[in-house]
């Protein structure tokens, strides 16, 4: 009836979303490999293999990588995504965007750099790239 084995209850926390409510306010840096909605405000940097949507009173200031992204309240600062950004007509981004595809609706507001396609690949393998130039550089030497 009783057993001295206990057994371990393992989750899958990369199906599970991460809500971050209306009224909440986290300052720090957020790491998952899960989705997340966000309702509140995130003052820092947010790494994430899942889908990500900011809500109309959601707000970011700081670095997003992800895949997708959709967005209907604020983004300030730095998105990197291998994926598609969508912006709703309520959506606002300031800043620095790196992403392969690209949705916007109109109202929108967009007021940031855009690189796409190339652009994502190129971050992610800059360091490989920087390496493997210091090694020809060093043979040909």
């Amino acid at each position: 009836m009783f057993s001295d084995k206990k057994q371990k209850s393992t989750m899958d926390t990369s199906s599970q979303q991460n809500i971050i409510a209306n009224g909440t306010k986290i300052v720090g840096d957020i790491e998952s490999k899960g989705p997340f909605r966000i309702d509140g405000t995130v003052e820092g940097n947010l790494k994430t293999q899942g889908k990500v949507v900011i809500g109309k009173a959601g707000n970011i200031s700081g670095t997003l990588t992800g895949v997708n992204v959709d967005i209907e309240g604020k983004f300030s600062g730095k998105l990197i995504l291998s994926g598609t950004l969508s912006l709703k007509s309520s959506a606002q981004i300031d800043g620095e965007v790196h992403v392969s595809k690209l949705a916007v609706e109109p109202g929108a507001t967009f007021n940031a750099t855009c690189s796409m396609k190339g652009a994502v690949k190129a971050l992610n393998n800059g360091e490989q790239a920087t390496s493997q130039k210091s090694k020809e550089t060093e043979r040909t030497a």
